[in-house]
């Protein structure tokens, strides 16, 4: 028996049709769904006859498991745990896209996960509300298929269900990458090179956070940007905010002063309030009171072992370690309180 095929348009997905191919994928049966990267086999990964369907089809080993296609970034920490900050940078660096990561999952066990960047995947996916596993639409051996026409050359009445919307964009399966630990391990170079991957895993990310983000933080950003490029080390992406957003406030005029005698220019920065992105792909970071380090970890708990303050971090020998805000406060009390972050600067550069 042929397969059935259903056309639906790349621009302008009829939901109906979506709607169709997400219930035939969640009660079972195998779909065939566009990505960017190629035509995959989709299954639900929950439906144990699905996946064993699937692996007949492929002739894979059952010790080789398939990876998981997601439709939303946040899906991730359903299946993985500790996600290191290397690989979060990757994430919102790549997905949606033809990235798909090995991370770490419960029982000691690895998982690989796919955002792609295609609407009708993402729709489908989407839609049916399941894990979904989904291997390129090909028998083993033969190539990844590009077109429709080119699955039913392997796949007609094999599978249940074709969803056509055209050639894929890409043509070129996704790059996989190892990263539960580094170094990163390119386990499949596709198409995103192994190199671009690299650089970014192996950066790191400093956060430093007050309170409005209008000049402690602002202080120590551009404090340790200027050493960094003084030492030509490119390899560290320095952030700074705040754990509130005041409408309006912009840097305090005191802090551009300070840091322009240092031939710094803050004079463009925008104060923005920290998020879970930020604290996430953060290898580091430096907040100015406990309190901040309290909001941080409410944002994101899993950073308890990357925060601190930075008095504490620089090993500054005080018994306050608190950096007290110096908004409304003295221009002298600006000026201690710029010392004292320059030296903390001083001390970590040292060791990062």
């Amino acid at each position: 028996m042929k397969t059935k095929v259903i056309k639906i348009n790349l621009k302008n997905p009829e939901i109906e049709k979506v709607k169709e191919a997400s219930y035939v994928l969640k009660e079972g049966s195998l779909v065939v769904i566009p990505t960017e990267t190629v035509y995959g086999i989709a299954a639900n990964s929950l439906n144990e006859k699905a996946v064993l369907r699937l692996y007949e089809i492929k002739k894979r080993p059952k010790d080789k498991p398939f990876s998981l296609h997601i439709a939303l970034k946040e899906d991730v920490e359903k299946y993985a745990i500790d996600i290191a900050p290397f690989a979060w940078r990757l994430i919102d660096k790549f997905w949606p896209g033809p990235l798909t990561l090995v991370l770490k999952a419960k029982e000691n066990k690895k998982v690989g996960i796919r955002l792609p960047n295609h609407k009708i995947a993402l729709s489908i996916i989407n839609e049916a509300g399941i894990p979904v596993v989904c291997p390129s639409a090909n028998l083993s051996g033969n190539p990844a298929p590009q077109t429709v026409d080119d699955v039913l050359k392997d796949l007609d009445g094999l599978v249940d269900l074709i969803v056509d919307s055209g050639p894929t964009p890409l043509g070129k399966e996704s790059t996989v990458v190892d990263v539960t630990e580094l170094p990163i391990k390119i386990l499949r170079e596709g198409a995103i090179l192994s190199d671009e991957i690299k650089e970014i895993a192996n950066r790191k990310t400093i956060l430093f956070v007050c309170t409005g983000n209008s000049c402690r933080s602002v202080m120590a950003k551009g404090l340790l940007e200027k050493k960094l490029k003084e030492r030509n080390r490119f390899d560290v992406e320095v952030i700074s905010a705040g754990i509130i957003m005041i409408s309006g406030l912009g840097v305090s005029e005191q802090t551009k002063e300070l840091l322009k005698e240092e031939g710094i220019d803050v004079s463009k920065h925008i104060p923005q309030k920290v998020d879970k992105e930020m604290i996430r792909k953060s290898d580091l970071i430096l907040v100015m009171e406990k309190l901040h380090e309290i909001e941080v970890l409410k944002l994101f708990p899993l950073a308890k072992n990357r925060v601190f303050l930075l008095k504490e971090f620089a090993k500054i020998n005080d018994s306050q370690l608190d950096i007290t805000d110096p908004i409304g406060k003295p221009l002298d009390f600006y000026q201690q309180t710029f010392l004292v972050i320059k030296e903390a600067i001083e001390r970590i550069i040292e060791i990062i």
